[in-house]
C-alpha cells in the first residue's frame, strides 16, 4: 500500500465492514477495508459489479453506516454522528455525482444547483450556481429543465451541483455509465478540470480500467476487499 502521512488524510477508514440483513439472511458486503486518501488527490475505486466499490463509496460519503470499523472524513468521525448530524456534515464537505444524474425534474438547471446551497444557508447560492454552470459550459441553459437537456448536459448540471458548494471531497459513482463513449469522455475531462480548479479530492467509482488510469491512484476491490492499491 502506498505510504501516507496521516496528517494529510481527508479520508481515513479502518477495518470497515458492512453487512446487510441479519441472522441467516446476513450478507457481508465489505470485509475489513482500511483506506486512507490524501487531500487533493484523485483516487479510483476499481472493480467489477458486486465488488463492493459503490457500497464503500456510500459508507465513505455518509450515505450508509458501516457495520464495524471506523470512518473519519474531513476531520469528522462519521460513526459518532446521528443521521441529522451526518446530513449536516455532508453539506459543504461532500459532493456526489451519480450515474443516473438525480436532478429534480420540476426545477431548472440553475435551481437544481442552487437549492442544495440555499438549504445549507448560503446567501449567494444563486450567483454561485450560475457561475458554476457557466464554468461547465451551460451558461445558455440556466432556465432549462432536465427533460429539455441531453444526457451529457444533465451530467454537467450534476457536476456543477456537486462542486458549486466547494466540497472537500467529490465522489463520482460510474459518472459516465448512462452516456455514450464520446460524451462520457468529455464529461470526465470536465470533471477532472473542475476538480483541479477547485482543489477538491476526487474519488471515482468505476469498472473501467481506462477511466481509473486517469486518477493519481487506483484501489482495486473484489469480494468486498482491497486486492490492489497502487499510485500512478
Amino acid at each position: 500500500m502506498p505510504e501516507t502521512n496521516p496528517g494529510d488524510m481527508v479520508i481515513a477508514a479502518r477495518d470497515v465492514t458492512l453487512t446487510l440483513g441479519s441472522g441467516e439472511a446476513a450478507t457481508p458486503i465489505l470485509r475489513g477495508i482500511s483506506l486512507s486518501v490524501a487531500r487533493g488527490t484523485s483516487v479510483a475505486l476499481l472493480g467489477a459489479s458486486g465488488s463492493g466499490k459503490s457500497s464503500l463509496m456510500a459508507v465513505l460519503s455518509g450515505l450508509e453506516r458501516a457495520t464495524g470499523g471506523s470512518v473519519q472524513v474531513a476531520g469528522l468521525d462519521f460513526g459518532a454522528l446521528d443521521e441529522d448530524a451526518l446530513a449536516r456534515a455532508r453539506r459543504g464537505r461532500i459532493g456526489i455525482v451519480l450515474q443516473a444524474f438525480h436532478l429534480l425534474p420540476t426545477m431548472t438547471a440553475l435551481e437544481n444547483v442552487a437549492v442544495p446551497m440555499e438549504l445549507a444557508g448560503d446567501a449567494d447560492a444563486l450567483a454561485r450556481a450560475e457561475a458554476e454552470l457557466r464554468a461547465v459550459g451551460l451558461g445558455h441553459r440556466l432556465g432549462h429543465y432536465p427533460a429539455q437537456l441531453s444526457g451529457g448536459e444533465q451530467q454537467r448540471v450534476a457536476i456543477a451541483r456537486a462542486l458549486a458548494g466547494r466540497p472537500e471531497i467529490v465522489f463520482a459513482d460510474e459518472p459516465t455509465g448512462n452516456l455514450d463513449a464520446a460524451t462520457g469522455a468529455a464529461i470526465m475531462d470536465l470533471l477532472f478540470e473542475r476538480r483541479a480548479a477547485t482543489g477538491a479530492t476526487l474519488v471515482v467509482i468505476t469498472h473501467d480500467p481506462a477511466l481509473a488510469e486517469r486518477c493519481d491512484r487506483i484501489v482495486s476491490l473484489a469480494d468486498g476487499r482491497i486486492v490492489r492499491d497502487e499510485n500512478q
